[in-house]
């Protein structure tokens, strides 16, 4: 997940579909200011969105590959209990990079 500082998939989402009524008004209206207003609030909510979604992508490659080697070493140790560890963590990595893939 994300950090509380970081790109946030939801507000992004927000500010690209707000964006996108105020520059509908400034359409409806005639104002240029809105329209220019609206186009640049959709610009950094798309921005922002595509940030976020690179960045649970990364973070479930790192999970994914974290997992797998815990699930190795586990695995050659004889450790059950952390080769099960690492499997899991392994596709909870790979949910959310297929959670995170570009659309």
């Amino acid at each position: 997940m994300s950090s509380s500082n970081g790109p946030d998939k939801s507000t992004g989402q927000y500010h690209s579909m707000k964006g996108t009524a105020v520059e509908a008004v400034g359409n409806l209206t005639g104002s240029e200011a809105w329209q220019n207003s609206g186009k640049q609030e959709h610009a950094e909510g798309e921005a922002q969105y595509k940030a976020a979604q690179a960045e649970g992508m990364a973070e479930g490659v790192k999970d994914q590959v974290s997992g797998y080697v815990s699930s190795v070493t586990g695995a050659v140790a004889g450790d059950k209990s952390k080769q099960a560890s690492g499997n899991i963590q392994q596709e909870t990595g790979k949910a959310q990079k297929e959670a995170n893939k570009p659309t």
